[in-house]
């Protein structure tokens, strides 16, 4: 039996062997304490057939892109420019190393009061939310660029500008590449903690409404829902970074095990 095969092999096991546990927890506890597999399918068709579950999937999916996205586009430059000009960077790191222990849904309200109960709250508090994480990571690629390198531009004659884009930029790729990845997770808990607490759409607010009805299954639903969206979007984000950013060292986990 050929490598690939065995570890298909184990991983039918061990969703197999999942499975029947959480199936068999469900006959201990109830299905109304915690619903097992087959009640969480039924509940999930429940909202396939009247359409709730893709709408709320593709409401979340677009805030999170929007605002993931908005953040990283405005946070790359701004971790360049802190890591490359001195004085900016002392002035802002004692204000980054502060607000970066904030949670993102600690401004909900804030938010709310700001932007209103719109989208716009929502996508600002997923922009906030992967700012600071892509400005940190790209922050400390610049930080670890070797200082020779720069020199050595230096004595051939690159301006600052040259030295930015050929050398500084291709050797914090792959930092900025983690950044993004890293908030991209963030960008999902702070959806669902604005969809639970201002909003009548998503999956954030399934899960919040379904307490109202005692619907322990839809809460799992929605919570399945919400792995397999941050499943799919980190394959995605992968994928396009062994793709396109394979020169500049982004190597992801599936192209190592490979």
């Amino acid at each position: 039996m050929s490598f690939l095969r065995k570890k298909w092999v184990i991983l039918l096991l061990l969703w197999g062997v999942g499975l029947t546990l959480w199936q068999l927890l469900s006959l201990l506890y109830g299905p109304e304490v915690l619903p097992g597999p087959i009640y969480t399918a039924k509940g999930g068709l429940e909202l396939l057939e009247d359409g709730s579950i893709l709408r709320y999937i593709g409401i979340s999916s677009f805030r999170v892109l929007m605002g993931w996205s908005l953040g990283s586009l405005l946070a790359i430059p701004v971790g360049l420019i802190i890591g490359k000009v001195d004085i900016v960077r002392t002035f802002a790191e004692p204000f980054l190393n502060f607000i970066r222990f904030i949670p993102p849904i600690a401004f909900i309200t804030l938010f709310l009061v700001w932007f209103g109960i719109g989208e716009t709250s929502k996508i600002a508090l997923i922009l906030y939310a992967t700012f600071f994480i892509v400005v940190l990571n790209t922050l400390t690629g610049v930080l670890s660029v070797e200082e020779d390198k720069v020199r050595s531009a230096r004595s051939m004659g690159a301006s600052e500008w040259q030295i930015l884009v050929h050398v500084i930029v291709p050797a914090t790729v792959p930092y900025i590449f983690t950044g993004i990845r890293l908030a991209m997770g963030t960008s999902y808990m702070a959806i669902i903690g604005a969809e639970m607490i201002a909003s009548n759409e998503g999956v954030g607010y399934l899960i919040w409404n379904s307490r109202l009805f005692f619907r322990t299954d839809w809460i799992f639903v929605g919570l399945i829902s919400l792995g397999l969206m941050g499943f799919l979007t980190d394959r995605a984000v992968g994928f396009l970074g062994r793709k396109l950013l394979f020169r500049y060292g982004v190597v992801s986990s599936t192209s190592l095990r490979r």
